[in-house]
């Protein structure tokens, strides 16, 4: 199983969760305080909701949600073959799971992960710093994961 991933800014996490539960016909897989995802069959796709009050209608980050930690290092490799930067968050907690996830950062800034969950957590984490774009490291000290840039 591998889906898209669509993580959103929204300024109001319950009538955005109103709305897409409307739209997809479904109800979240999981709520937490200021955060919600969606794990929607037909068309494949994990929509994940931050409320980030201000930067509502924007992407936070986009990814592929895969089915095993091996594939997330085949794809590190591959992905580093190809002359990506990559950053690695194993084992690492953020969006109230514990994933095994690398990052790479799109010509345009866009943030891409591939990843997989290993567990649920009851914290929604921090992860170290994030690309700013496609071949440089962010020189910031650790933030929460999935905020906006």
């Amino acid at each position: 199983m591998s889906r898209v991933q669509l993580a959103l800014n929204v300024d109001d996490l319950q009538a955005s969760i109103e709305f897409y539960s409307k739209l997809f016909n479904t109800t979240p897989a999981k709520t937490k305080p200021g955060y919600a995802n969606f794990a929607i069959a037909e068309p494949p796709l994990k929509l994940v909701l931050l409320e980030n009050p201000g930067q509502g209608g924007s992407i936070n980050h986009l990814g592929i949600e895969v089915e095993s930690s091996e594939t997330v290092h085949r794809e590190i490799a591959r992905l580093s073959s190809e002359g990506l930067f990559t950053e690695k968050q194993i084992n690492t907690t953020c969006c109230f799971a514990t994933q095994d996830k690398v990052w790479v950062g799109a010509p345009d800034a866009e943030r891409w992960e591939v990843y997989t969950v290993l567990s649920d957590s009851e914290d929604f984490g921090e992860a170290p710093a994030l690309l700013d774009g496609p071949t440089t490291a962010n020189t910031e000290s650790a933030a929460p994961c999935c905020t906006p840039n």
